[in-house]
């Protein structure tokens, strides 16, 4: 991963005017409810979201499972903005996992979730790419962020399990619905924005996505080409080659605003 640029931190403060003014609220169906300052929800909301991710959204960056276990460390801010409008449940496979007992099923980790986000994920197995192809076709909603240059800094080094990935790995699946993203390593080194349905998209050096396979499902290009909806089966994916709003708070709009209602966008 390299560091902001000069360049981008201060564009990720001038572009804070705009982004206010422009972002959307999440969708009327999403329920709000007030959270303590240890990101608690008094009421949680009924809507599930499952979560997979590399970057430290659900659990502090650098946790051990220690202090996993005990609830140590501060939850990370884009967890007590998700919270307020979704059950999270984090995610570690998405294939189904084999019972303990012969007598007893395995454990499908995607059953009875309609709504997952997969932000800048760790390489997916072969039956992951499988479990989540058949789950979308099946009526899943998605949102799968990619994103090929991370922007943030994470105080971990390089090969430290724990750190986010820094270039995302494209899962098979990708190609499967007829899309890749791609890379220019010469543009400019700022933040801007692209329109995303109704929201503001912050962007900082994002991907190119493409559709290489008309056939393949029922896709358009959103956000200038940094973001693809596709129709799959019975399901939709929205795929965004750019992690920037999910990375820095400046970017998430009040309470994160922004972030939740792209994600409402893409799930609803």
């Amino acid at each position: 991963m390299s560091p902001l640029s000069n360049s981008i931190r201060a564009a990720l403060s001038a572009v804070l005017l705009g982004l206010s003014a422009c972002s959307a609220s999440p969708a009327a169906t999403d329920t709000e409810t007030g959270t303590s300052t240890s990101a608690e929800v008094v009421d949680p909301p009924a809507i599930r979201m499952g979560l997979m991710s590399s970057l430290p959204l659900y659990w502090p960056l650098g946790a051990d499972l220690a202090a996993i276990a005990q609830g140590q460390g501060q939850v990370p801010w884009q967890r007590t903005a998700l919270a307020r409008s979704y059950a999270l449940e984090p995610l570690d496979t998405l294939s189904p996992i084999p019972a303990l007992a012969a007598d007893q099923p395995d454990l499908d980790p995607l059953s009875g979730l309609r709504r997952i986000a997969i932000i800048q994920p760790r390489g997916l197995s072969a039956s992951d790419n499988v479990a989540l192809d058949r789950w979308v076709r099946a009526g899943g909603r998605l949102l799968l962020v990619l994103d090929p240059a991370l922007t943030g800094e994470y105080d971990l080094p390089l090969g430290d399990p724990r750190r986010p990935v820094d270039t995302a790995l494209i899962p098979p699946v990708v190609a499967r619905w007829g899309l890749a993203v791609s890379f220019d390593e010469d543009q400019a080194g700022s933040v801007t924005t692209a329109r995303l349905g109704e929201t503001a998209l912050p962007l900082a050096l994002s991907g190119a996505v493409a559709i290489t396979d008309p056939k393949a499902a029922d896709c358009t290009l959103l956000a200038n080409g940094a973001a693809a909806r596709c129709r799959v089966g019975k399901g939709e994916v929205t795929l965004i080659a750019d992690a920037a709003l999910f990375e820095h708070q400046e970017l998430a709009g009040e309470g994160g605003a922004t972030m939740r209602a792209v994600i409402a966008g893409a799930l609803q």
